[in-house]
Formats: structure tokens, C-alpha cells, sequence
């Protein structure tokens, strides 16, 4: 078993609360980006790019455009990750952001079906890619740099900052796509209105490309490139000595991003279409639980550094596969107090599943392939987790016409990710600083 012990971290408390602000802020904007189309795939952009297919067409038509984000992700994981791996994390970070602005802010200005004929869903595929790219590069960069400058024993707390970016980006997509339905009728809506949220983006991008530019470089990859170990091709070094872990590690990841893009944007339409309640009532139920979320990630992050990543993380597994296994039963009941304390209790479990994961990840590869491995192993979990679901729940509900063919997915992922960190082995096992493990040999 190789390891690459970690060097003890010179990083000042103001630069490790800044790259906590970077990973967190940036993380927030970044996903408020990807999370504004599926809120949109949920609302509006079945009828505005395809027009012809019926109600229940067109929203499968979105949401495999919404997918098109996930096919694209492993792409921007493999490409930022290498040069991460190699020239530095700050710098794929920028790229990351940029990508991601740019092509949200596309999206807003994308005339419609109407407007230019097919060439319009065309673009709207090609955008979607794009963004694909940028957040495919985002999660490993924020994630290093999180934990690589945090201090001694505190690398899990840390480490939940760009993971309580996620639910932060879902709360913040939602609150404006509420204002907007809110204020504006819903011809102003369907006419023009939808195209705010995508457009705010670019002040958004702004304030957090300031922040990450006056991030450096952690302690951990200066060391690597001052011993002159830079890999000259980190990914073929993951794909032939890592293996095991990236595929272990996506396992883990299969589940809780799942699960929680079928809660952050299938609900919207199931909420809307099959339960007959207004949007503004269902993205006000999924405002309410974000911060639920947030908390969770951040609970279960810090008893990582002292309990241990694995442990934390199979509780809150086991824990998740019971939640999810009782989540659409609670909402078929369209009562508003079971369905809000359903999103709630779904919330705090998928949080505290997610939040041991940025150290996890990190602790699984040793410095100088570590944005290569995390990445890849985080988006090949995130393609087949979320990059499907909300497809695949609205195809099972469609297909079987009940809310339970759902919840047997939720079974099968969740106990398919309880058996890959079952598979693991610790981590962290509660010292203060603890060595990247490789588990080629580990995990046979």
C-alpha cells in the first residue's frame, strides 16, 4: 500500500478562511448556475425549446437536456483535473467559473423554439455542455482547495464548505425562480420572465471570481511541485494504480446525488403535475429544507474528523435508505405539514451523507494525482446518480403511473452506496493528520 504522508499546513488562518470562502461561494454560484436549468427543465423549458411534444414529452425532452450537463461533466473532471494535477488548482478554478458564467448567461439570451426553429434546442444542448464542462471542473478544485489549507484535525469541517455550496446554490436558485413566478404573471412568466434568473448570473460570477483570485496555492501542492513529482499524466496514473478507489468512491457518491437531484428537481414537476399544487408552493417547501440540508453536511462533516469519515458516512447511509424508502409514501399524501417534514427529513439525511465526502475523497489520493482522482471518481458517481434521476423518475412514474416504482430506485441506489463505503476502508481514523490512503491493494 502506497501513502503519501501530508505535509504540515503553513497556511495562515486569513488565507484558510478565504479558500473556505472561495470553495464555499464559488461552489454556491457555480451550482446556482447548473441547479437554475433544472429548475427551469421542471417549469418552462419543455414548452419554450419543444413545443410540439405533448406535456409529458416535452418534459422528458427537458430533462434529457438536462442530463446532456452530466455527460459533459467527466470531461471538464478529466481535463481541469490533469491540469489541476499539474499546473495548480487556483487557475482551473478561474477557467471553472468562467466556463460556467458564460454559458448560464447564453442560456438567458437563447432565443426559442418560436424564434429560430430547431436551432434553438440545439444551442440550448450546446450550452448545457458547456456548463457540464465548468462544473465538472469545479467540485475537485474547491474541494482541494478547501481541505489541503485547512488546519490540523479540522480537514471534514472544511472540507463540508464547497459540499454546503450545493444545497446553498439549490436555496438561491429557487428563491429567485419564487420572486420571479412570484411578481410576474405567468404570461410574463412563459414570455420573458424565466430568463432572469439565468441573466442575474453574471453579477453573481463576478463577486466570485474576486474572491477566488485572491486564493493561493496550498502548502500541500507547492511541496509537490518543489520535489519535482508532478505527474505527467495524472489520470493514467488513477486509472492504473487507483482504480478501485475512483470506482469505490463514485459508488458511495451514487446515491446521495440521486436521490437529491430527483428532491431538488423532479419534485417540482411531480409537486406541480400529479399533486396539483402551484410552483410557488413547492419551491417554497424546497427553500424551507435547504438550510436543513446545509446543516446536516456541516454536523456530519465534524464529527468526521473525530468519529471517522467511514463510520460517519455508513451511519448516515443506512439512515438515508430508510428516509427515502418512506420519502414519496409522506408526499403522496399531499398534505403541505407531511410533505414539508418529508423534504426536511430527506434534507438533514442527504446532508449528512454528503458531508464527510470532500475528505473522503481527498484522503483517497495521494497530492499529486488528488484533482484527477477526486474528480473522476465524483463524476462518474454523479452520471449514474444525477444524471439520470430525474429522467428515470419521471419516466417510472409515466410508465407504472405510482410514486413507488420511484421509490424502489431509491432503495436499489441507496443500498448499492452503502455497499460501496462498505468497501472502504478508514481514511481518518481520528488522529489530527492522517496520510492519503491508497486502496489498490486494500480493496481487492
Amino acid at each position: 500500500m502506497t501513502q503519501l504522508a501530508d505535509a504540515t499546513t503553513t497556511t495562515s488562518p486569513r488565507q484558510a478562511r478565504r479558500a473556505v470562502l472561495s470553495s464555499f461561494v464559488g461552489t454556491a454560484i457555480e451550482w446556482y448556475d447548473f441547479f437554475i436549468y433544472g429548475t427551469a427543465a421542471a417549469l418552462i423549458i419543455g414548452p419554450q425549446f419543444f413545443p410540439g411534444a405533448s406535456s409529458f414529452a416535452g418534459t422528458l425532452a427537458a430533462f434529457a437536456t438536462f442530463a446532456v450537463g452530466f455527460v459533459a461533466r467527466p470531461i471538464g473532471g478529466v481535463v481541469m483535473g490533469h491540469f489541476g494535477d499539474r499546473i495548480g488548482r487556483k487557475s482551473m478554478l478561474v477557467l471553472s467559473l468562467t466556463l460556467m458564467g458564460a454559458a448560464t448567461v447564453g442560456i438567458g439570451l437563447l432565443p426559442n423554439y418560436e424564434a429560430i426553429g430547431v436551432l434553438a434546442p440545439i444551442l440550448l444542448v450546446v450550452f448545457r455542455f458547456v456548463q457540464g464542462i465548468g462544473v465538472g471542473g469545479e467540485w475537485g478544485g474547491a474541494v482541494l482547495v478547501a481541505t489541503e489549507n485547512a488546519p490540523a484535525g479540522k480537514r471534514g469541517l472544511y472540507g463540508a464548505a464547497p459540499q454546503m455550496g450545493v444545497p446553498a446554490g439549490v436555496m438561491a436558485a429557487n428563491l429567485v425562480f419564487l420572486l420571479v413566478t412570484s411578481v410576474l404573471s405567468d404570461e410574463a412568466f412563459r414570455s420573458w420572465g424565466w430568463r432572469v434568473p439565468f441573466l442575474a448570473s453574471a453579477a453573481l460570477v463576478a463577486v466570485a471570481m474576486w474572491i477566488r483570485l485572491g486564493v493561493t496555492e496550498s502548502d500541500e501542492f507547492a511541496e509537490v511541485k518543489a520535489s519535482d513529482k508532478v505527474a505527467k499524466l495524472p489520470l493514467v496514473e488513477v486509472l492504473t494504480k487507483n482504480w478501485r478507489s475512483v470506482l469505490l468512491a463514485a459508488g458511495t457518491f451514487i446515491a446521495t446525488n440521486g436521490i437529491a437531484y430527483v428532491f431538488m428537481v423532479y419534485v417540482l414537476n411531480y409537486g406541480t403535475e400529479h399533486l396539483g399544487f402551484s410552483r410557488s408552493t413547492m419551491l417554497t417547501l424546497l427553500i424551507v429544507s435547504c438550510p436543513v440540508w446545509m446543516a446536516g453536511m456541516a454536523f456530519s462533516a465534524y464529527k468526521s474528523d473525530s468519529w471517522g469519515r467511514r463510520r460517519v458516512y455508513i451511519v448516515s447511509s443506512v439512515a438515508l435508505l430508510v428516509v427515502a424508502v418512506a420519502f414519496f409514501p409522506l408526499m403522496e399524501t399531499a398534505s403541505i405539514p407531511v410533505m414539508q417534514i418529508a423534504m426536511i427529513a430527506l434534507a438533514w439525511v442527504l446532508g449528512c451523507a454528503a458531508g464527510p465526502q470532500s475528505a473522503l475523497f481527498a484522503e483517497l489520493f495521494p497530492a499529486h494525482i488528488r484533482y484527477s482522482g477526486a474528480s473522476l471518481g465524483y463524476q462518474i458517481g454523479a452520471i449514474l446518480g444525477g444524471g439520470l434521476a430525474p429522467f428515470l423518475a419521471t419516466w417510472l412514474y409515466g410508465t407504472f403511473g405510482t410514486a413507488y416504482a420511484i421509490t424502489a430506485y431509491f432503495a436499489f441506489v441507496a443500498v448499492l452506496s452503502l455497499a460501496s463505503i462498505l468497501a472502504l476502508h478508514e481514511t481518518h481514523p481520528g488522529d489530527e493528520r492522517v496520510a492519503p490512503v491508497d486502496n489498490t491493494e486494500k480493496v481487492a
